[in-house]
């Protein structure tokens, strides 16, 4: 098995287990992390930075997790709801007023988290490079229709969730996703997480690696739909070479380009499994956590096209809730437990082509030390 490194409780001995022999088989480099009560209790990583195998993944080693982020956005709307200055039964308009156009009169800010908006693509940007134009995102987004009667019916908002929620931030705010998050939950808590990759870091960052036999052209491609036909990809398309761009890292698209590692991922959202708080430090009361974990939406998703229970912000899976991100990328947290787990990694797999369970079996391997 490969080498791992780290800090690890001998009661999660079966974390540090899987993870080596992920790392013996499909995985290049990676991370995993466990916190109970708010506190660590797994912190390893091992492997490589690079295809080549010739860079040491490190402790403060970087990688894009894609829409694992999201539950980092999530967490912001529920920090500022907690404080009373976003109300999630609100409609949207009432902080955004132009979000009122074609027919989103009544889209509330719940339906937005619990990606039952109607709002799944991104209407107008064709390119990558579109995708760094905020305003312009945001502004043909409140001029978009949904596609269905808001609340009604839920289809994963895999570009446009960052861009709905970030809007509402800036606008309840004043200040950006990204800077919102590192001024109210990174910096507090010391969390090495950025959601727009400030200069200076760019040597710390792990590329991720395409699937095997597959190229940096590979795609993000839409999912099957409820009748095995694939989902038309109306929006933009992302390939690995954009991800591993720098004008990525510089970019603010919330839903998917935050950077961080496993024990960061898994230290931000450990707050939600742990009534509000992580290592000391108090992001929101209690009671605040509650919608992560409240079922807003169950049935098929008509754009994952497959039986799904959204909450406000997160997928939820039994009693845990999170989300993971293209390639395999992986957070999950279980408030009755109080414990997260979390899961990142630079070689990617094509689910199209071959199963992953990767971050599940982390996963299991943490809620084993538990018994």
């Amino acid at each position: 098995m490969t080498d791992v490194k780290g800090f690890c409780e001998p009661r999660f001995e079966a974390v540090r287990a899987a993870l080596a022999t992920l790392l013996g088989k499909d995985d290049v480099g990676a991370s995993a992390a466990v916190y109970v009560d708010g506190e660590p209790v797994v912190d390893i990583w091992g492997g490589y930075a690079d295809v080549d195998r010739s860079v040491a993944w490190e402790r403060d080693t970087l990688i894009g997790v894609n829409s694992t982020t999201k539950n980092v956005v999530a967490l912001c709307a529920l920090i500022l709801a907690d404080r009373g200055e976003l109300d999630l039964s609100a409609p949207v308009a009432a902080y955004w007023p132009e979000f009122a156009a074609a027919g989103k009169e009544k889209v509330l800010v719940r339906h937005v988290l619990s990606h039952t908006a109607g709002l799944p693509d991104l209407s107008g940007p064709t390119t990558v490079e579109e995708l760094y134009d905020w305003e312009g995102v945001a502004a043909g987004l409140a001029a978009q229709a949904p596609e269905w009667e808001p609340g009604t019916a839920a289809g994963y908002h895999a570009l446009s969730f960052g861009f709905l929620v970030g809007e509402i931030v800036r606008r309840v705010t004043g200040r950006g996703l990204g800077e919102f998050f590192a001024e109210e939950v990174a910096q507090p808590l010391g969390a090495d997480f950025h959601i727009g990759l400030p200069t200076g870091h760019d040597h710390r960052v792990a590329p991720l690696i395409a699937p095997v036999s597959l190229t940096d052209e590979y795609a993000a491609s839409a999912p099957f739909g409820p009748e095995g036909t694939r989902r038309e990809n109306t929006g933009v398309t992302i390939r690995v070479k954009d991800a591993n761009s720098s004008a990525w890292r510089r970019g603010q698209i919330p839903a998917v380009n935050g950077f961080g590692n496993a024990r960061s991922v898994a230290l931000v959202q450990s707050a939600l499994a742990n009534q509000g708080s992580a290592g000391g430090v108090r992001l929101l009361s209690p009671r605040g956590c509650e919608p992560a974990w409240q079922e807003m939406f169950r049935g098929t998703d008509r754009v994952l096209g497959t039986p799904m229970c959204w909450t406000v912000g997160f997928g939820k899976f039994g009693n845990a809730f999170g989300w993971g991100g293209w390639g395999g990328s992986l957070v999950a947290s279980d408030p009755d437990s109080r414990m997260t787990v979390a899961y990142v990694m630079n070689q990617m797999i094509d689910r199209d082509r071959q199963e992953d369970h990767r971050g599940m079996e982390i996963l299991m391997a943490a809620y084993s030390g538990l018994r």
